[in-house]
C-alpha cells in the first residue's frame, strides 16, 4: 500500500477510546477517579497513551467515551488536547447520558459504542478504531490500519503472543496461516482446550518465534471495524465487545488477528500498575518517554526544575517541580511538585506527588503534616498518592501485614501498600 493511500485510510477513521469503567481492581487509586485518569509515569495519565498513539500515526479524530468519576478525566483532557479550528482535529468527551431511548448507563464496551452510534455516524468515517484506554504501549495504527487493508478484513483484532499460564487470563484467539480469526475461547482452562488453541509452527516462524514455543494469541482489546460492519454487529441487546461481539461475528464477517509484538502491559491490578511504573525506573525500560518519533503528550505544565538540595539517588525518575533534601531514593518513581524531607528513605515505590503545592491548596486540620515525606520517614514497597501528607518518623511498608487489608487511612492491594489521595498520616505512625 502506498504512503498516500494509509494517509488516505488514516483521514477515513475515527478514533473510539473506552474510559468508562469502574476500575475496581485499581481501587484506592480509583476511588476519586476514573482508571484513565490514573497517573503514570510521574507527570502522565493512563489515557495519554492511546491518544498519543493516535496522534503519532496521524489519527486526529478521537472520541473519549467516559461515565464513572470522569470529573478529572474531563478536566485533563479538556487542557491537553487542544487544536487550531482549521484542521478538524479534534479529542471529544461523550460522558454517559440518560436519553429517551435509552435511559441506562452504559452496561459494557459495545453497549457504549452503541449509545454513541449515531454520533460516530455523523462523520463519514470508513473504518472505527476501538481502544482500551488504560494499557501501556507504544503502537503505529497505520500498520494496524495497512494490514486490515490488505487483508480485505471487516473487522481485525489485535493480538499479543502470551505464555499458556497468562493465557488462562485472557480471551485467546486461534487462526489460520493467513491469520484469520477461527476460534475465540474466553480465559481458557485445561490442558486440552489450552492445546488446541496454541500458535501453529508454521505461524511461529512467521512471527520470528521459536518452532515448538508454547504461545497462544490473546486479544489486546483493540478493534477495527468497517463502518456497516459496526453497525449491524451493534443491531442487538450484547453489551461487551470481548464476550459477546467478537465471539459471534467470528463465523459471519472476515475477521483476522493482528499480531502484535511489543511491549504491551494491561493495567488492570494495584501490582501490575506497580510493577509498569518501577520498570521505568530501568536503566532499558521495555517501555520509555524518550522515543521523540512517538512522543507521549500530556498536560503541559509550566514548572520550576526540581531542586535537590542533597540526595542519594539510584534509578529513579524525578518530575518536574520536586524539592528533595538529604533523602536516601532507591528504584522509585517521584510525580510532580513532590516534597522529601531530609532523613527520608523511599524504596521501590510510586509517590505520586501533588496537584498544587503547599500554600496553593485547600485549608487541613489544624497540625496536619505538610504536603510529602516527612523528615526521616520511611517509604517502602508504596504506592503514596497525590497530596498525601506523610508526617515526621513515619514508616509505610507491607512488611508483616496482610496482602489485602483496608484500614482508614491506607490500603494494602497485592502485597503493596496504597495511600489513598489526601490522606494524612500522623508523625510517629506506622502503616
Amino acid at each position: 500500500m502506498s504512503a498516500e493511500t494509509i494517509v488516505s485510510a488514516i483521514r477515513k477513521s475515527l478514533a473510539i477510546i473506552m474510559g468508562g469503567g469502574t476500575g475496581s481492581r485499581l481501587f484506592p487509586l480509583t476511588k476519586d477517579r476514573s482508571k484513565p485518569a490514573v497517573p503514570l509515569g510521574g507527570k502522565y495519565r493512563l489515557v495519554d497513551i492511546p491518544i498519543s498513539n493516535c496522534l503519532n500515526a496521524g489519527l486526529r479524530q478521537i472520541y473519549v467515551l467516559t461515565q464513572f468519576n470522569s470529573t478529572s478525566l474531563h478536566r485533563h483532557i479538556n487542557s491537553s488536547y487542544k487544536f487550531d479550528h482549521f484542521t478538524g482535529s479534534f479529542v471529544e468527551i461523550l460522558a454517559a447520558q440518560q436519553t429517551p431511548e435509552s435511559p441506562n448507563w452504559y452496561q459494557g464496551t459495545a453497549d457504549a459504542v452503541r449509545q454513541n452510534l449515531c454520533y460516530f455516524l455523523e462523520r463519514p468515517a470508513e473504518y472505527y478504531v476501538i481502544l482500551s484506554g488504560d494499557q501501556l504501549y507504544r503502537m503505529d495504527y497505520r500498520e494496524l490500519l495497512q494490514q486490515h487493508i490488505d487483508t480485505k478484513a471487516e473487522i481485525t483484532i489485535a493480538t499479543i503472543p502470551v505464555s499458556r499460564t497468562d493465557a488462562e487470563g485472557f480471551g485467546i484467539m486461534h487462526t489460520d496461516l493467513d491469520r484469520r480469526i477461527t476460534r475465540f475461547v474466553e480465559k481458557p482452562k485445561g490442558e486440552v482446550l489450552l492445546n488446541s488453541l496454541r500458535i501453529p509452527e508454521s505461524l511461529l516462524r512467521d512471527i520470528g518465534k521459536e518452532p515448538g514455543a508454547d504461545l497462544y494469541q490473546a486479544s489486546m482489546g483493540i478493534y477495527i471495524f468497517n463502518r456497516r460492519v459496526l453497525v449491524d454487529c451493534l443491531e442487538n441487546d450484547h453489551t461487551d465487545f470481548g464476550k459477546h461481539i467478537i465471539p459471534g461475528s467470528i463465523d459471519k464477517y472476515r475477521v483476522m488477528a493482528y499480531i502484535f509484538q511489543g511491549y504491551w502491559e494491561d493495567i488492570g491490578t494495584i501490582r501490575s500498575f506497580y510493577e509498569a511504573n518501577l520498570a521505568l525506573t530501568d536503566p532499558l525500560p521495555a517501555f520509555n518517554f524518550f522515543d521523540r518519533n512517538a512522543t507521549i503528550y500530556t498536560h503541559p505544565r509550566f514548572m520550576p526544575a526540581s531542586k535537590i538540595n542533597a540526595a542519594n539517588i539510584r534509578q529513579a525518575i524525578i518530575s518536574d517541580g520536586c524539592v528533595i533534601s538529604d533523602a536516601h531514593i532507591e528504584r522509585s518513581l517521584i510525580g510532580i511538585r513532590s516534597v522529601i524531607r531530609s532523613g527520608a528513605t523511599i524504596r521501590n515505590s510510586i509517590i505520586m506527588g501533588a496537584d498544587y503545592f503547599e500554600n496553593e491548596g485547600p485549608e487541613v486540620p489544624p497540625g496536619s503534616p505538610t504536603m510529602g515525606i516527612g523528615r526521616n520517614s520511611v517509604v517502602e514497597r508504596a504506592i503514596i498518592d497525590k497530596n498525601a501528607r506523610i508526617g515526621e518518623g513515619v514508616v509505610v511498608t507491607p512488611e508483616g501485614k496482610p496482602d489485602h487489608y483496608d484500614s482508614e487511612n491506607y490500603y494494602i492491594r497485592d502485597g503493596i501498600v496504597v495511600v489513598p489521595k489526601n490522606a494524612i498520616i500522623p508523625d510517629g505512625a506506622w502503616v
